[in-house]
């Protein structure tokens, strides 16, 4: 056989190969390798990019890495309940988010699901974020199990590598309210911002990315003085929590919440270049599980009739603890907090579970929004979209009984 024949045959077999592994793919990282981003930096990153990406982040390791957290063995149900009645258009509300997935749950029924951008169920949406009340819930957790003494400890006592720095005087409570004083730049549209950059920091030697990074920030106002938006903290919340239990946060987040709160899929966590969780971001789950999520803690996040964290715990945790120039706002420990006793978890480009004790709601929205990290109209529109839920809930309340 002439080399030439030999060469077309090798080339035929490892085409058939490609072909049936493309097919073999799951629609989700199809649609990711069809547009996959050239660089790891999702700020800057096309809107088709964040399309296929937000709903595949996991499925490329040299896009990012991740930790697995096991479904539940018993699945908690989310029975449908009779559909709300909503004076808006929630099509025109959808297409305005660009959402991907938008659930109302109303004292444990499913009242609204609707899928957009291609989407369903079945799949997995990042987060971003979001991940952060995932991370202060395990710190409930992790002083609930003794892991964590006390709040008003020092953050350094859990991170000695934070000793020297900034951070060596700032307490775990402040850690959480974002109040340490040291300073950040949050600015998503600036390359040069530590947002930005401490991602693609290169690490000392045998210090975990994140911590070498952190602890080169210098202090711009006194702790527990001033309110801050810091991505980094929260990721420090997640070094402290896997450096005090000594696991990491995917599998404390399995053993406290995914199983115990029946999540039907597995879920991802996104870890940074030294193989640790990003405290700060990044969880993928189906949107299902998002709204047991936000049921497992409208609950009290109890297991057994027994809370996995301390007694007060939410109390303090999902009402103001520090003002955040907003009225009727603030912000907790790691929650976005309303005056009237609703609070939410937030994430760039229009993921959220908003959770409503009051009227034993939950509202899940996972989305790509057009207009950027922070996108006035459609944050607005998010706003306006959970008073009017908030509204018809109190209407069927008025209604008389049947």
């Amino acid at each position: 056989m002439s080399l030439k024949k030999r060469m077309l045959g090798t080339l035929t077999i490892v085409g058939a190969a490609a072909v049936g592994g493309w097919f073999s793919l799951d629609k989700e990282t199809r649609g990711l390798l069809a547009t996959v981003p050239t660089n790891r930096d999702v700020l800057f990153w096309t809107q088709p990019q964040r399309d296929a990406a937000f709903r595949a982040l996991d499925r490329i390791p040299l896009l990012a890495k991740s930790h697995v957290v096991p479904a539940s063995g018993t699945v908690s149900p989310l029975p449908p309940g009779a559909p709300l009645k909503l004076k808006s258009d929630v099509d025109a509300y959808m297409a305005g988010q660009r959402s991907a997935a938008l659930l109302v749950v109303h004292d444990g029924k499913l009242r609204l699901e609707r899928y957009g951008l291609g989407f369903d169920g079945t799949g997995r949406w990042t987060s971003f974020s979001v991940a952060k009340s995932f991370t202060s819930t395990l710190v409930g957790a992790a002083v609930k199990d003794g892991f964590i003494k006390s709040l008003d400890d020092k953050v350094s006592i859990y991170i000695p590598e934070l000793k020297g720095s900034a951070y060596d005087e700032v307490s775990v409570r402040q850690l959480l309210t974002m109040t340490s004083g040291v300073k950040w730049n949050e600015d998503y549209a600036d390359p040069n911002s530590d947002v930005a950059k401490f991602n693609n920091h290169q690490p000392e030697k045998g210090m975990e990315a994140l911590v070498s990074y952190m602890r080169k920030l210098p202090r711009e106002a006194p702790a527990g003085t001033r309110w801050l938006y810091s991505t980094g903290e929260t990721n420090l919340v997640g070094t402290l929590v896997q450096q005090a239990t000594q696991k990491p946060l995917a599998t404390y987040l399995a053993e406290k919440v995914w199983g115990p709160a029946g999540m039907e899929q597995q879920a991802t966590w996104i870890v940074s270049k030294t193989g640790k969780e990003i405290g700060g971001c990044c969880v993928q789950a189906s949107p299902r599980d998002y709204a047991r999520l936000g049921l497992f803690i409208l609950n009290g996040a109890k297991v057994n009739g027994q809370s996995i964290v301390p007694d007060g715990w939410w109390a303090e945790a999902s009402t103001k603890r520090t003002e955040i120039g907003l009225p009727g706002r603030g912000y907790g420990y790691q929650w976005w907090t309303y005056d009237d006793g609703s609070y939410t978890a937030r994430g760039i480009f229009g993921q959220g579970i908003f959770i409503d004790p009051q009227r034993k709601l939950v509202i899940v929205s996972n989305a790509s929004w057009a207009g950027g990290a922070r996108d006035p109209e459609a944050t607005a529109a998010r706003e306006s979209f959970y008073r009017e839920v908030q509204k018809a809930i109190d209407a069927e309340g008025a209604l008389p009984a049947r």
